[in-house]
């Protein structure tokens, strides 16, 4: 099958998924900039969350540039993904509304760790559809990123039970690791 319909889709969900975000922040009452004060928990959680996709559309573009062909399993896996990343609006908004309280940022997390999970695994799918050496295959190598980003989610989720910054921070060095697309794919199609 041909690969673009796939990233079509793919690039709509996430286009309304980050619309569906910046919806849910509510206009303060009021026409003075301390109005903003109490908002500052809803924006920060939408900035983090807003860069978190961001970085997912954007590295689920650059995967895309060195796929040859999908299957159905390759489909399905990217269902897996744009599942877990929809929950993004749900968990920014219930975390910044409850000023980033212990269980909301373990759930945040739990909704990180899945998608990161589910990213990992639409990467396997697609290895399994293209050669051992293919420049996929070549570029992704033993992901060794991907999985340090599992283990800092989850360290990040029991954190978050007694120090929620903690577990903020965590996250927010994932976040910092993969703001810059993932240069393996790009060296390895030049080549």
């Amino acid at each position: 099958m041909h690969k673009g319909r796939l990233e079509a889709f793919s690039d709509g969900v996430i286009a309304i998924i980050i619309t569906i975000m910046v919806l849910e922040m509510k206009v303060p009452h009021g026409s003075e900039l301390r109005d903003l004060v109490p908002l500052w928990p809803v924006f920060s959680s939408y900035v983090l969350s807003f860069i978190y996709v961001g970085i997912y559309w954007n590295n689920h573009h650059h995967l895309f540039q060195a796929v040859k062909h999908v299957k159905g399993g390759v489909l399905w896996a990217n269902l897996h993904l744009l599942f877990w990343l929809s929950l993004f609006p749900f968990v920014t908004e219930w975390v910044g509304e409850n000023h980033f309280a212990p269980v909301t940022v373990a759930l945040y997390g739990g909704v990180l760790i899945l998608t990161g999970t589910a990213y990992f695994i639409l990467v396997r799918v697609l290895l399994a559809c293209h050669e051992r050496d293919s420049a996929l295959a070549r570029a992704i190598g033993s992901d060794f990123k991907g999985i340090l980003s599992l283990v800092l989610y989850a360290v990040g989720i029991l954190a978050a039970c007694w120090y929620p910054w903690l577990a903020l921070t965590l996250y927010s060095c994932v976040a910092c690791m993969w703001l810059v697309p993932d240069r393996r794919i790009e060296r390895n199609l030049v080549e």
